[in-house]
């Protein structure tokens, strides 16, 4: 087995698919007029009495920051877009000029990392929690810590504690320590068509023996009509849509506590994680027959178009579904968390954070972007102008549950998904080769779903290959 220090270890048990914002600063750490010394972090600093209102925080940032120049890497995202629309009054209060540099996913990580290695020309990273480990073990991000819980840095109307426990717990941290603050996340929920099950009088799962058989049930009920629809293309796909529901059952790929050990071990072919994905395999048959090559978003599509009867996938897709624009069953859909199964709830969780980079030359003035950007105070004009609810404020706003009516159900789904933050489980197991075991797991699981291969023979499979690739 891969040896590996406690220290790493440490670092590598992080949160689970989370983004985080870096900023980018001055170039050569030259301090510009009305700037903190040379970004360092040292020179903001207030009283809560000069911070009551965000018009006061502004002056009083302004008063130490006024003509900082901040960079940000931000991944091209409905969120950043979102913050895009808050930037003039964010200059206005603060004098801070904000540099976007947007980037898209794919190529987003590289360029952070590469900029980490020592050119600071970032001040705020937009990170996915699929990066977090990575990024801890190579001390890419301050600890937000030293400045969320600072409250001569952060105003009383940041309010931290309202960011979803499962969010705030689950995808912003690595070894107990929190990287990020999350300003886009999203768990996994199921959508159905209110009208089909008015019709046949049936009411939403919420056990997975229930699921399978709505889905059985509503499979060709209709000309074509299939019982569900879910991601399943092979590889990454594959093994991201059966972990939409393994963990419900006690599977999984990894013994998570011990990953990073001498001794790590591979549990696919545990009773629980067979179990699973003979589940999964079964509910997919019930699915569109083209669904082995379904991504997040064919399966998206399937439903929307009105070829299914129930979908289960990311809630941060509700509100295509909810748009009449997009969607024939705009108006006759509901949502309901992912059904309890045998080992209880466990529901997917990942997500974006803004981050701090350790070089960046203007660390104050980035978190003044984050603490603007991500709080409490400005969170209804986010959601608004088209960014991610993440914080407990947004989903109770009346006005914004009346705009987005799958918000009870996501509240609901995210308490599912605290719950296995609780277990102390990754829905994203941290492993520096997690993506190879997710393309390998989903690699076996597709060749299940085809009849290549029977479901415990697949797991027999990707047991053997994970246990030679992390040797």
């Amino acid at each position: 087995m891969k040896k590996r220090t406690k220290k790493l270890l440490s670092m590598l048990l992080v949160g689970v698919m989370t983004v985080s914002l870096a900023a980018c600063g001055q170039k050569g750490g030259e301090e510009k007029e009305g700037g903190s010394e040379e970004g360092a972090g040292g020179g903001l600093s207030f009283t809560a009495e000069e911070t009551k209102t965000l018009e006061d925080w502004g002056a009083a940032v302004k008063k130490s920051l006024d003509g900082t120049e901040i960079t940000v890497a931000m991944a091209s995202h409905p969120s950043t877009d979102a913050f895009k629309k808050m930037e003039k009054e964010f200059t206005d209060l603060t004098g801070i000029k904000v540099v976007w540099d947007i980037v898209e996913e794919t190529n987003l990580k590289n360029k952070q990392l590469l900029d980490a290695q020592g050119a600071g020309s970032y001040d705020v990273f937009m990170v996915d929690a699929f990066w977090m480990s990575e990024y801890a073990s190579k001390n890419v991000l301050l600890p937000i810590s030293d400045f969320a819980e600072d409250e001569t840095k952060t105003p009383e109307w940041f309010d931290y504690e309202d960011i979803m426990p499962a969010y705030r717990n689950g995808i912003a941290g690595a070894g107990g320590v929190n990287y990020g603050i999350p300003t886009a996340g999203e768990t996994r929920f199921i959508a159905y068509r209110t009208d089909l099950f008015d019709q046949y009088g049936k009411k939403a799962p919420t056990t997975m023996d229930e699921f399978l058989e709505l889905a059985q049930f509503f499979n060709g009920k209709e000309d074509g009509l299939y019982g569900v629809s879910m991601r399943a293309q092979r590889g990454i796909h594959f093994a991201s849509g059966w972990m939409s529901l393994m963990y419900n059952f006690g599977g999984g790929f990894l013994d998570q506590e011990t990953i990073g050990s001498d001794d790590e071990v591979v549990t696919c072919t545990t009773d629980e994680t067979k179990e699973s994905l003979k589940y999964f395999v079964d509910l997919l048959k019930c699915a569109p027959p083209d669904v082995g090559s379904y991504t997040h978003e064919e399966a998206l599509g399937a439903f929307i178009s009105g070829k299914t009867a129930m979908w289960l996938d990311a809630t941060a897709l509700a509100g295509q579904i909810t748009d009449p624009e997009s969607s024939t069953v705009a108006d006759k859909v509901a949502f309901v968390p992912t059904p309890t199964g045998p080992a209880g709830d466990g529901a997917a969780l990942a997500g974006w954070n803004l981050g701090i980079p350790e070089t960046s030359k203007n660390k104050d003035a980035a978190w003044a972007f984050i603490s603007y950007m991500a709080s409490k105070e400005k969170v209804k004009e986010y959601v608004e102008n088209g960014g991610v609810a993440t914080r407990a404020s947004a989903f109770e706003d009346p006005e914004l549950q009346e705009a987005n009516p799958s918000y009870e159900a996501q509240k609901l789904a995210l308490e599912s998904a605290n719950g296995l933050v609780e277990k102390g489980l990754s829905w994203i197991p941290q492993h520096d080769s997690i993506n190879q075991i997710l393309d390998i797991a989903g690699g076996y699981g597709s060749s299940a779903l085809t009849g290549d291969t029977t479901t415990d023979q697949a797991c027999e499979d990707m047991q053997k290959d994970i246990e030679d690739l992390i040797k």
